[in-house]
C-alpha cells in the first residue's frame, strides 16, 4: 500500500509538471501600423535599463564598453530614482515622466481600496492590465504620433496602458539571454523603414538578481555587470554595422542596491499586527500602514512615535517630505496609506519566521546613496564628453520626446530644461 501511495504521488507530480504553463516567448506584433512619412526621417532612440545597476557599478567593476561609449557622450554623476526606489514604480516613472504617487504604481505589490483589488507585479493579469497604470508611456506617445515602437520586456509594455501598445513586444519571461535580446533588437532595426521602430525600450534583470541574492559587493554581481556590459558592446557594434543614421542610446537603471542587516531585523510593532484595525504592506525597506478607522490615525501615530526604535522613522503621509512626492497630497490613487515606517539603511522590517535577500533597495536615495541609479547616453543627438550632476529620473521622458520630436500631450513631472544641455 505504501509503495502504491508513492507511485500515485509520483504520477500526480509528473502530470502536474507536464500541465504547467510554458513561458510565452513569441513576439507579439500589432498589425496594420506604419511609420508616418515624417517619422522615417527622424532619429532612433534605444533606451536600455539594467535593473539594479547601481550608479557606481560601471567604475567599481570596470564595465569597459559602457564607460568607453559614454565617454563619447553624457555621463551623469548619478540619477535619482523616485521614492520608493523599487523596480516597477521606477521603470514606470522613467517611461511616463511621472512620480509613483502620480502614476499609481506605488510599490511592486499594493492594494487599491477603490477597486478592492490587489496588484502584484508577478501576476500577468495585473502586470498586463493597463487600467492599473497612469500616464502615457513613451511607446504609446510615439505610436499615437505615427512612430513605430518596440519593447523588450520593459515594465508595463505588454499592457494597454496609454491606450496603445508598442507595435512589437514580448510578454515577460526570463528565457532570453542578454544576447538573445540584442539579436531581437537588431532584427527590429533591419525591418523595412516603413515598419522599423524608431523608439525601442530594452530591459535586463541580471544585475538586480545578482545583487539581491549575493549582495552588491559579490563576484556574482560583478559577473552580471560584465555580462550586461558585453551585451551593450555587442548591441552598439551590431547597430553600427547596419549603417543607420542618427541613432541614440540611453543607458539607465531603476535603482541601486545595498547589503542589508539580515541578522538584526526590525520587528513590526505589535499593535500593527491587529488585522481588524490595520492593513500593513511591508516592502522591508518601507512599511506602509492603512488605519481602517480614520478617526484612529492620530492616536495610532502618537503611539507608534512613542514606542519606536531610533532605527526607523514614523511619518504621517500627509506630512511626508514634499520633495519625495509620496505624501497624501501626491497620492492620486489612494494607495499609499496614512502612516509610513521608514527604516534607516541597512535596517529592514521582517516578519517573524520570514527570510530575506542579501541585497535590497527601496530607501530614500538622498539619505542612502547606494540607492542611486545610473545614467549614460551617447549618439548623434548628444554632446560629447560631458559630465553632468545628478538629476531625478522623471526627466528622462521629456529628453526622449525632445530627441524624437514627439509632442507631450499630458502634464508630466519631468522638465526638458533639466537635460536640455546634454543635447547638441
Amino acid at each position: 500500500m505504501k509503495k502504491l501511495f508513492h507511485i500515485c504521488i509520483f504520477l500526480f507530480s509528473v502530470i502536474a509538471f507536464s500541465q504547467k504553463k510554458e513561458a510565452d516567448t513569441a513576439q507579439v506584433v500589432i498589425p496594420h501600423r506604419e511609420n508616418s512619412a515624417q517619422t522615417i526621417t527622424k532619429p532612433y532612440v534605444i533606451i536600455i535599463s539594467a535593473d539594479g545597476f547601481r550608479y557606481d557599478y560601471a567604475q567599481k567593476y570596470n564595465a569597459e564598453n559602457i564607460l568607453k561609449l559614454s565617454q563619447n557622450g553624457i555621463q551623469a554623476k548619478a540619477m535619482l530614482p523616485s521614492f520608493p526606489s523599487i523596480t516597477f514604480p521606477n521603470h514606470w516613472s522613467l517611461i511616463t515622466g511621472l512620480y509613483p504617487a502620480h502614476h499609481g504604481l506605488i510599490d511592486n505589490y499594493f492594494y487599491d481600496y477603490n477597486r478592492k483589488e490587489f496588484y502584484a507585479m508577478s501576476k500577468p493579469e495585473n502586470a498586463e492590465d493597463g487600467s492599473w497604470y497612469g500616464g502615457i508611456p513613451l511607446w504609446s506617445l510615439a505610436e499615437k504620433q505615427g512612430m513605430i515602437s518596440a519593447s523588450m520586456q520593459w515594465v508595463g509594455s505588454a499592457s494597454d496602458a496609454g491606450k496603445m501598445r508598442p507595435t512589437y513586444y514580448y510578454h515577460y519571461h526570463e528565457k532570453f539571454s542578454p544576447e538573445d535580446k540584442v539579436n531581437k533588437i537588431i532584427h527590429w532595426l533591419k525591418l523595412p523603414e516603413n515598419v522599423r521602430p524608431h523608439f525601442i525600450s530594452l530591459y535586463f534583470p541580471e544585475v538586480d538578481a545578482a545583487g539581491h541574492h549575493f549582495g552588491p559587493d559579490s563576484q556574482e554581481t560583478e559577473n552580471a555587470v560584465h555580462q550586461i556590459d558585453n551585451a551593450i558592446g555587442n548591441l552598439v557594434a551590431k547597430v553600427n554595422q547596419l549603417g543607420l543614421k542618427n541613432v541614440n542610446f540611453i543607458f539607465v537603471s531603476d535603482h541601486g542596491m545595498i547589503k542589508v542587516d539580515r541578522e538584526n531585523p526590525l520587528k513590526i510593532p505589535e499593535m500593527l499586527l491587529d488585522k481588524s484595525r490595520f492593513d500593513i504592506f511591508n516592502a522591508q525597506s518601507l512599511l506602509r500602514v492603512v488605519v481602517k478607522n480614520p478617526d484612529e490615525v492620530k492616536t495610532v501615530y502618537r503611539e507608534l512615535k512613542k514606542n519606536k526604535s531610533p532605527e526607523y522613522e514614523v511619518i504621517l503621509s500627509k506630512r511626508f517630505p514634499k520633495k519625495l512626492h509620496f505624501g497624501e497630497k501626491d497620492d492620486r490613487y489612494g494607495r499609499i496609506g496614512q502612516i509610513l515606517l521608514i527604516p534607516k539603511a541597512p535596517k529592514i522590517f521582517l516578519e517573524k519566521g520570514k527570510k530575506t535577500s542579501v541585497g535590497k533597495h527601496g530607501y530614500n536615495p538622498k539619505t542612502t546613496p547606494e540607492m542611486k541609479a545610473v545614467f549614460y547616453a551617447w549618439g548623434t543627438a548628444f554632446k560629447q564628453n560631458l559630465k553632468i550632476k545628478e538629476f531625478r529620473n522623471v526627466n528622462v521622458y521629456p529628453l526622449v520626446a525632445e530627441i524624437l520630436g514627439l509632442k507631450i500631450t499630458e502634464p508630466i513631472d519631468g522638465d526638458i530644461k533639466v537635460l536640455q544641455k546634454t543635447l547638441k
